[in-house]
């Protein structure tokens, strides 16, 4: 009985630690934003500021829509991590959303950014549809949804919240997480762009970024 017990129990503590186990690919690079918002290009330079307040330092979109003027219908609101190519990844980034609260208040991540007109993006909207709290496509046209799998919406407050994209180049999966890091609230498979920047930013509303981390491939 003792031998039986002792298996179950090893067994358990196994099942726990691979369910939180970390992320599955090397840390790459991380940005505290400590040193200013210098690693990051935006759209539109002037939407975004250096942030300082209780002791956090932040890169922070300072616009509602700024005065990029995307080639096709897409977010208004870019800035992307300058030097790193990757395919498969894991990014982490904790986010605060400054707007007034409305149905498609929201905040993105970018990724596999090729250019203006190619690339994916998470929209973090407060309550969804087919333009909002999806996962998006842009292919020379307007943002399509590739979701297989969303909720009923992105309860944004004034608190800071931990996003988190995994992302398999080889297999196409995407899965979107929100605050609770074991289990994703949007999932999509597609293999149209398998590499490529990685982004913050939103369609048409301010927020903050803090305590980036991207664990991945880089790209040849």
């Amino acid at each position: 009985m003792k031998t039986l017990f002792a298996f179950f129990t090893i067994a358990s503590t196994t099942l726990l630690c691979l369910a939180h186990a970390g992320p599955k690919y090397p840390l790459l690079t991380a940005d505290a934003f400590d040193q200013g918002i210098d690693r990051w290009q935006a759209t539109d330079a002037k939407a975004w500021k250096w942030g300082q307040a209780d002791g956090r330092t932040y890169n922070s979109l300072v616009v509602k829509k700024s005065q990029y003027k995307p080639p096709v219908r897409s977010p208004h609101n870019i800035t992307l991590l300058k030097g790193f190519n990757v395919s498969s990844f894991e990014l982490h980034v904790k986010a605060r959303s400054t707007s007034k609260p409305y149905n498609h208040q929201s905040l993105c991540l970018f990724f596999n950014y090729q250019d203006p007109s190619n690339f994916y993006y998470v929209h973090f909207g407060k309550k969804t549809d087919d333009h909002a709290n999806q996962i998006f496509i842009v292919k020379d046209a307007p943002r399509t949804k590739i979701s297989e799998k969303t909720t009923s919406g992105t309860p944004w407050d004034t608190a800071w919240h931990d996003l988190k994209i995994i992302r398999d180049a080889k297999t196409g999966l995407i899965e979107v997480y929100w605050d609770d890091m074991d289990t994703p609230i949007m999932k999509a498979t597609d293999k149209t762009f398998r590499s490529g920047q990685v982004g913050l930013g939103s369609f048409d509303d301010p927020g903050d970024y803090d305590d980036f981390r991207l664990y991945g491939i880089k790209a040849e």
